[in-house]
């Protein structure tokens, strides 16, 4: 027969994880308790309460977070990445692509650090010829610094505009509008590391 103490343990461990995330990603977006209840259309004494390690907020009132906080809600429901992680090229996560680009002008991008860690990606980026984002620009809040391991790459952010040879890095605030384009007749591979800490 199970332990029920061993579920309830679980439990437990589930919804400090999941307070700690929401703390976290509410520090970064530098809002209070109450902006935020606000801007997810949730109570204060439910993020009060998750933030405490307490609570049984349902499936609605978790999305609700991660769409306040911009993170997908596997985020808030995964455990936080353990002090020391190995990801094996074998087990890197393929980050989704438009599927509306034809497959061979769609980038491969490959998550290296663990799927769970919140302050800090490392993203690996195969640009196939004639890959552009011109119309699907980024924008988000956080601060990326990209290499070029091979290729040329152009970044535009905002009205900055400069194209990268290999061994070259740009580092630049998430928050403006910004975009890549591929300036090599073949594959340009690019590593990127992204933070949720605005410049």
């Amino acid at each position: 027969m199970a332990d029920p103490r061993g579920s309830e343990d679980e439990e437990q461990f589930a919804v400090t994880s999941l307070g700690l995330a929401v703390r976290a990603g509410r520090k970064r977006l530098d809002l209070s308790v109450h902006a935020l209840a606000k801007q997810a259309g949730v109570s204060l004494g439910l993020i009060s309460q998750l933030e405490r390690g307490i609570g049984n907020p349902s499936l609605g009132s978790i999305q609700r977070l991660a769409t306040a906080l911009g993170v997908p809600i596997t985020q808030l429901l995964e455990p936080p990445a353990p002090d020391f992680a190995v990801v094996t090229q074998d087990r890197r996560l393929r980050l989704p692509t438009p599927t509306d680009v034809p497959e061979d002008e769609r980038a491969v991008r490959e998550l290296l650090t663990p799927r769970s860690e919140s302050t800090l990606q490392l993203i690996r980026s195969v640009l196939p010829p004639r890959f552009t984002n011109a119309g699907r620009p980024f924008r988000h809040i956080g601060t990326e610094s990209v290499t070029v391991l091979s290729g040329r790459l152009m970044v535009v952010h905002g009205e900055e505009q400069v194209v990268l040879e290999a061994g070259d890095t740009a580092t630049y605030a998430c928050s403006t509008a910004h975009w890549w384009s591929n300036e090599h007749d073949g594959e340009t591979v690019v590593i990127g590391a992204v933070s949720p800490f605005e410049r």
